[in-house]
């Protein structure tokens, strides 16, 4: 069960993973960045900072290089959390479906032009949604959450395999979503 109290404290978490995710520009890796939205005591921060540091040694243009090598042309690495999974099936439209109004019911409405599993979209979505107090959280989230664990498994490996700085980002990623996660306590314990 996804506590949404935790996950609330993480927002700005999902800020920066959004923000490193999306197509790089020169204030991607603005110091402020890192300053504004990563903490110490944030989850994955070991690995947070093992990418940042590795993603400054790059020029901005090998950045873009990269990115674009990575997510763009390997199939297995792309930022499309379903795909992977489902790849153009009647499942995966029914799923990015879900994902649009999930998005919709909580106040974002999506670009025509955008598909709704992409992941820097998704940690936005969790970053900027308001959802305290609204029933409808805990069963969104919960899909949500599943969605980007079970995508980012087969990305982290892919980045792992690629031998790419993005590996400890997504690393790091699964780590926040996982320490929102509840154990459920039984009567015996």
């Amino acid at each position: 069960m996804i506590n949404l109290d935790l996950l609330y404290e993480k927002k700005k978490n999902f800020g920066f993973f959004s923000n490193q995710l999306n197509y790089p520009e020169k204030l991607t890796f603005h110091p402020n960045m890192w300053e504004e939205f990563v903490t110490p005591d944030a989850a994955g921060y070991e690995d947070l900072q093992t990418y940042w540091e590795a993603m400054k040694t790059y020029s901005l243009d090998e950045i873009e290089e990269l990115y674009t090598y990575t997510f763009d042309f390997q199939k297995d690495a792309t930022l499309f959390m379903t795909f992977v999974k489902f790849e153009d099936s009647k499942e995966r439209g029914q799923m990015l479906a879900r994902l649009k109004v999930l998005y919709e019911m909580f106040g974002l409405s999506m670009p025509d032009e955008e598909l709704s599993d992409l992941l820097p979209l998704m940690c936005e979505f969790i970053y900027a949604a308001e959802w305290k107090g609204d029933p409808r959280a805990q069963q969104s989230f919960s899909m949500l959450l599943a969605v980007i664990e079970d995508g980012t498994y087969f990305l982290m490996k892919a980045l792992e395999k690629y031998e790419s700085p993005y590996f400890y980002l997504i690393r790091a990623l699964r780590e926040t979503c996982k320490s929102c996660i509840q154990r459920e306590v039984s009567a015996n314990d």
